[in-house]
């Protein structure tokens, strides 16, 4: 399961906005690298959304099935937003609704059915 957590605004090569839904998954323990303790944390992702600001703030709290994976990606750069400090990651966390693809194998084609 996953929750909307929050809503951003943002604004698309045209210079159009847009909203993102900021998602966020299960809690799960990890053990951290540098000291080897446990700790719990939470994934987040942004999906892109049609609705306005409104919808946004009134689907606040909203659960669905998914997860929140991990993707691999071309190597980037990203500022962390406490320090600023640069670091080059190789992933984002996306969505995923492992429901969907097997509904999408149901599906018939129209030209099929004629």
């Amino acid at each position: 399961m996953v929750t909307i957590k929050d809503y951003k605004k943002r604004e698309n090569k045209d210079g159009e906005e847009f909203f993102v839904l900021v998602l966020q998954g299960n809690v799960v323990p990890v053990r951290s690298q540098e000291t080897n303790r446990m700790y719990f944390t939470a994934k987040t992702c942004t999906v892109s959304s049609t609705f306005d600001e409104e919808t946004c703030q009134q689907i606040i709290g909203q659960q669905f099935p998914g997860e929140i994976v991990k993707v691999e990606t071309e190597p980037y750069e990203y500022a962390l937003p406490e320090t600023g400090e640069i670091i080059t990651l190789s992933h984002r966390w996306e969505y995923q609704d492992n429901t969907l693809e097997p509904a999408m194998e149901n599906v018939i084609a129209e030209e099929e059915v004629l």
